[in-house]
């Protein structure tokens, strides 16, 4: 079996999901698959998290095994070669404060990644939930994005919201020649609690453009916190034209 290109910790995840008009999506669609709706909507959402004993090949880079993430994202499917149906994200963007792993990600998988600087607070305990906010800065303008998350994690429960945005096992990323290349994570369902309490502060057109901008600009259609877990992330390959 292929050995994993990446792995690491997720962990203290905040998803807040805006469900979206599908015609806002679809030219950022990959080549080779479809917009993969829940209940007839199609869905974004914006994703704070910690990147924890990070490796690459194995290898812990130093200054580089623990940083944040946060990214907006939709999600795909494919039927591939062997009848499987595999369900995926896309990324519209994704920031984090290291300009060597931005630089990297772009290379190796024309993923949209930006470097900025960045910082979070709080923590979550799986009993008790907790606290979680990611602040970051872009051109000036400051953003955040937060949750709180009340009493005990629960099990995912099948055919949830919560599942639906957490239950993504492959990623697909437009390449520059107008080709696609898909890419498989792995890891464990997490724990989950709907949140109490979720925002993003800031001016999204900033980052997302105008149509997007819009969007964040209201409430989100549902928000989770998941405790996280172990991830592997294989290397990607180039699908079939």
């Amino acid at each position: 079996m292929t050995r994993p290109f990446l792995t690491a910790r997720w962990e203290d995840l905040i998803l807040l999901n805006w469900a979206c008009p599908q015609k806002l999506l679809e030219p950022l669609v990959p080549a080779g698959t479809e917009l993969d709706p829940w209940q007839g909507e199609n869905f974004v959402s914006l994703v704070g998290f910690r990147f924890l004993d990070t490796r690459v090949k194995g290898f812990a880079i130093p200054f580089h095994r623990h940083f944040d993430e946060v990214n907006l994202r939709f999600y795909v499917r494919r039927q591939a070669e062997d009848g499987e149906l595999r369900r995926a994200v896309v990324f519209v963007r994704e920031l984090v404060p290291r300009r060597a792993i931005a630089a990297i990600a772009r290379w190796l998988y024309n993923e949209p990644y930006s470097a900025v600087p960045m910082s979070s607070r709080g923590e979550v305990d799986p009993e008790s939930g907790g606290e979680l906010r990611y602040l970051w800065k872009t051109d000036g303008t400051y953003f955040g994005l937060s949750a709180r998350a009340e009493g005990p994690a629960r099990q995912l429960e099948a055919g949830s919201a919560a599942e639906f945005i957490t239950e993504h096992y492959w990623g697909y990323t437009r390449q520059r020649d107008g080709g696609t290349a898909e890419y498989q994570v792995e890891h464990p369902p997490w724990r989950v609690w709907e949140a109490a309490e979720a925002s993003f502060e800031g001016d999204g057109a900033t980052l997302y453009g105008n149509a997007f901008g819009e969007l964040l600009a209201q409430p989100p259609t549902s928000a989770f916190v998941a405790i996280g877990s172990e991830v592997a992330v294989y290397p990607g390959r180039r699908l079939p034209t």
